[in-house]
């Protein structure tokens, strides 16, 4: 819940001239889905689990399309804890997105509690397992995100980020689903992306707070070349 119209257009702009071969998608509050993203994809940040009708406040995955946008972050850390959204919730989001034509991120990881009691890998595969609906197919996304690190400051070591990212894979591979891209969450920055996105099965980041200014989001772009 940051930015503004303003500071979308001259993110888009400053990154419009940027040699990069990688795909770039903003993911955006609602009310900035319409603004032109010339070469940049635009995303929202969530989507409703209903289809249309009386749900006053939500905002449809058909909606999201209408307006432009080609992606939607469903199951993000932030709206697992605060509004208590489960696996079976990310599922119904992510068909709803598909449905629409949205390639759905889908986002996975384990809290500081899940960590501490070892069950990390046991969550980060049920999570993709419950999460990712069955009429998936190669227009998604999984995000990794360690909840216990993000806002806090805290990055996995390398070992943690690739077991966890090899066991996606393979679950992924099990469902049919190999070669989905994965991307890695929690407090990436300009100063930690290159050495992340060099981990084997990584294949890109979900940036947060350094995706607000162009000089904190570009070389965090130009270190996945």
């Amino acid at each position: 819940m940051n930015g503004s119209r303003d500071a979308l257009v001259n993110m888009v702009a400053a990154l419009q001239n940027l040699d990069s071969k990688n795909t770039v998608v903003l993911c955006v509050p609602y009310t900035m889905l319409c603004v032109d993203g010339g070469r940049v994809n635009i995303g929202a940040q969530d989507v409703s689990a209903h289809e249309h009708g009386a749900y006053t406040g939500e905002v449809s995955a058909a909606m999201i399309a209408d307006a432009g946008a080609k992606y939607v972050i469903v199951g993000h850390s932030e709206r697992r804890a605060y509004h208590n959204e489960t696996n079976d919730i990310v599922r119904q989001k992510a068909s709803m997105a598909i449905g629409a034509g949205l390639a759905p991120i889908i986002c996975v990881g384990e809290t500081m509690d899940e960590k501490q009691a070892g069950k990390t890998m046991t969550i980060i595969e049920s999570g993709v397992r419950e999460s990712v609906p069955s009429d998936a197919h190669g227009n998604i996304v999984i995000a990794y995100e360690p909840r216990w690190a993000i806002g806090a400051g805290l990055t996995p070591t390398n070992a943690e980020i690739a077991n966890a990212h090899k066991l996606i894979t393979d679950t992924l591979e099990s469902m049919g689903l190999g070669g989905t891209p994965i991307l890695y969450g929690a407090s990436v920055k300009a100063a930690n992306a290159a050495e992340i996105m060099s981990i084997p099965n990584v294949d890109g980041v979900l940036v947060g707070g350094a995706s607000l200014k162009p000089d904190d989001f570009i070389p965090i772009i130009t270190s996945a070349e």
